[in-house]
């Protein structure tokens, strides 16, 4: 693990959130790591814009919330904690 990413305290949904990005990019666990820092757009050449789609679908799906496509940008790909907050931000309190 990296410092940086172990001055984060634990994120529950970055577990869930590589694991879809694994499957929707068709990636090995060995290429996203579950960690805040791991970067996404730019950094992961399987990312592009139909791969975006399959994966707000999925993440609509996995954790029943509906994206307002208006609320998304880039900086929310940045990084998996980036897309982390981004999620946990639609989550029902």
């Amino acid at each position: 693990m990296s410092s940086a990413a172990a001055t984060y305290p634990a994120d529950p949904l970055l577990p869930a959130l590589a694991a879809l990005l694994q499957q929707a990019l068709a990636l090995p666990a060995t290429r996203l790591p579950a960690q805040r820092d791991t970067l996404l757009l730019g950094a992961v050449p399987e990312l592009d814009s139909m791969a975006v789609v399959s994966l707000l679908t999925a993440i609509e799906e996995r954790f029943d919330i509906t994206l307002d496509e208006s609320d998304l940008s880039a900086a929310t790909f940045a990084s998996l904690g980036s897309l982390s907050d981004f999620i946990s931000a639609q989550l029902p309190r």
